[in-house]
């Protein structure tokens, strides 16, 4: 019976879980189920619940094989009692056929609820070949190089390369121009700065005893071999004393019997410390310091005065060696920078060439056209798009509703002209004309379009005027008619006529004709290059 009622109890409390379960229920919806390729459709998944209910939607939906391209955030909308959640996914497809959007999974209290699938029907985009004509995948573009970069490049280059000489010089080379700088100085003034130097010096240890004694002897013997022309630096302790003596003896050093006493203790202790390791005593250092100051002081005052000979020859010298310093720096100055100079242009003509790089120093003129920022722009009736080193500017056209572009004139390095036409309306006729009449009458259109451009050379004063012609198609796919050769200009400047290349691309459209002309210098070693790259930009505009 205690079972029964038990069971009773499990049903009463499970029975609104499991009816609250079965009524949630998600629903998909698309806006569409027949799309086409790159279309975007709207993916919906709703589920409606109680206010009480936790409802999870996936972090990470699947939709293979249409993929995600946009998620919005979860939409709550309050129903009477119950909550409507709602979410909504951007979804597209590149492939056509028929594809299942698969179901999606949403958690409810901790419980899985599944949609349904759909079916979309991917269909492809129709291309009317009559009307819109196909052409052949267009080849690589080759990369013109910018040489406009190579002079901030060399120039970049030589300021690294002297930055960097410059740390190496005050590295390796401040020591030694420090020493220089030292033995520039007067022998006394010298001789001070140094035992100055030895004032901070506290040697605790028998070694480095040995360094201070070393160089405070050298201070002091090389003073006197430099003042009072001893040789003091090649000499014993006794040799050197014996020198003092025999020079007070003769009068040409007038030294206290105390001065040569103080320097015979202060070279004693230091023979000790130097060959018999000895250690001084606690203060003996510093007041072999003094006494050595001392000596050097009192030398100097006992040396007899230079004659105005000695000083002005020794001027006369001091000046000799300035110049030939600062001779031997300005050398090596300009050495340096032609060594550098030499270095970069080899480079660079290596990387780049020969006349790239002159004629990018040099500034030739059609080098600077060709690498400056090009400039694309559109122009003109039917509208086409083209890349010019300099915007064309609207000019007055001879030609009755004719628009013109262009840029510069003959006397510029390089000459564009650009010319739209409209076609006037004509009555049709009843009978079209025969294949014959039709060739006949564009040879005779050619004809006139050349004559025209002839005329419009002879105007302007060329002569010499040579003429070829031939179909071709641009690299957008448009055909044309191209007219090219040479002519003789007198441009401004030259003594004489100046060989020139034209060219003069024909097009012809419905709406009207399109002229381009291009002229340039024979021998100009980039019009070539810049013609072809115009050229090469020029695209009608179908659709705008």
């Amino acid at each position: 019976m205690t079972k029964k009622i038990l069971l009773l109890w499990v049903c009463l409390f499970n029975t609104p879980l499991l009816l609250a379960q079965m009524d949630y229920q998600v629903q998909v919806a698309v806006d569409t189920t027949k799309m086409r390729i790159g279309e975007q459709i709207e993916y919906t998944l709703q589920l409606k619940a109680d206010s009480i209910a936790q409802v999870i939607f996936p972090e990470q939906p699947f939709f293979a094989p249409f993929e995600v391209i946009e998620e919005s955030p979860v939409d709550t909308i309050r129903a009477k009692s119950n909550y409507l959640f709602t979410k909504k996914y951007a979804l597209i497809q590149f492939d056509s056929g028929a594809f299942w959007l698969p179901p999606q999974k949403v958690m409810v209290n901790g419980f899985s609820k599944i949609s349904d699938s759909l079916l979309i029907l991917v269909s492809n985009v129709p291309v009317d070949t009559l009307k819109q004509k196909l052409f052949n995948i267009k080849p690589i573009a080759e990369v013109e190089q910018n040489y406009d970069a190579l002079t901030r490049n060399i120039t970049f280059g030589i300021l690294v390369v002297l930055v960097f000489v410059g740390l190496i010089y005050a590295f390796f080379f401040a020591k030694k121009r420090r020493e220089e700088r030292n033995r520039k100085l007067p022998p006394f003034e010298r001789a001070i700065e140094e035992l100055k130097a030895l004032e901070t010096v506290t040697p605790s240890q028998q070694e480095e005893y040995k360094q201070y004694y070393s160089r405070l002897t050298d201070v002091v013997r090389r003073y006197l071999e430099e003042e009072a022309k001893i040789t003091a630096l090649e000499s014993t302790t006794d040799e050197l004393l014996l020198k003092l003596e025999a020079l007070k003896q003769s009068g040409q050093l007038e030294l206290e019997r105390e001065t040569i006493k103080n320097l015979k203790s202060v070279l004693q202790t230091a023979d000790l410390v130097k060959f018999a390791r000895s250690t001084p005593e606690l203060g003996t250092t510093s007041n072999d310091r003094m006494l050595v100051e001392g000596v050097v002081i009192e030398t100097k005052e006992a040396l007899p005065e230079p004659t105005p000979e000695e000083i002005r020859e020794k001027e006369v010298y001091q000046l000799l060696l300035a110049k030939k310093r600062r001779k031997k720096q300005l050398q090596w100055s300009l050495a340096s920078v032609g060594i550098l100079i030499i270095l970069s242009l080899t480079v660079s003509i290596g990387v780049y060439g020969y006349y790239p790089v002159r004629d990018t120093l040099m500034g030739y003129p059609t080098i600077q056209l060709k690498n400056k920022e090009w400039i694309t722009s559109q122009y003109g009736t039917p509208p086409v798009k083209i890349a010019t080193p300099e915007v064309l500017k609207r000019t007055q056209s001879e030609k009755g509703g004719a628009l013109r572009f262009s840029s510069g004139d003959y006397n510029a390095p390089f000459y564009i002209d650009l010319l739209f036409t409209q076609r006037t309306r004509q009555k049709e006729e009843e009978e079209p004309p025969s294949k014959d009449d039709q060739e006949a009458q564009q040879k005779e259109k050619i004809q006139e379009l050349i004559n025209e451009i002839i005329n419009d050379f002879q105007s302007r004063g060329a002569v010499n005027i040579l003429i070829k012609e031939e179909k071709i198609t641009t690299l957008s796919g448009l055909p044309a008619l191209k007219i090219f050769g040479t002519l003789d200009y007198p441009k401004i400047g030259k003594n004489k006529r100046v060989r020139c290349n034209y060219t003069t691309h024909l097009f012809d459209f419905e709406q009207g004709g399109i002229n381009i002309t291009l002229l340039y210098e024979k021998e100009d070693r980039y019009g070539a290059e810049i013609e072809k790259r115009v050229m090469d930009s020029f695209e009608l505009i179908k659709e705008l």
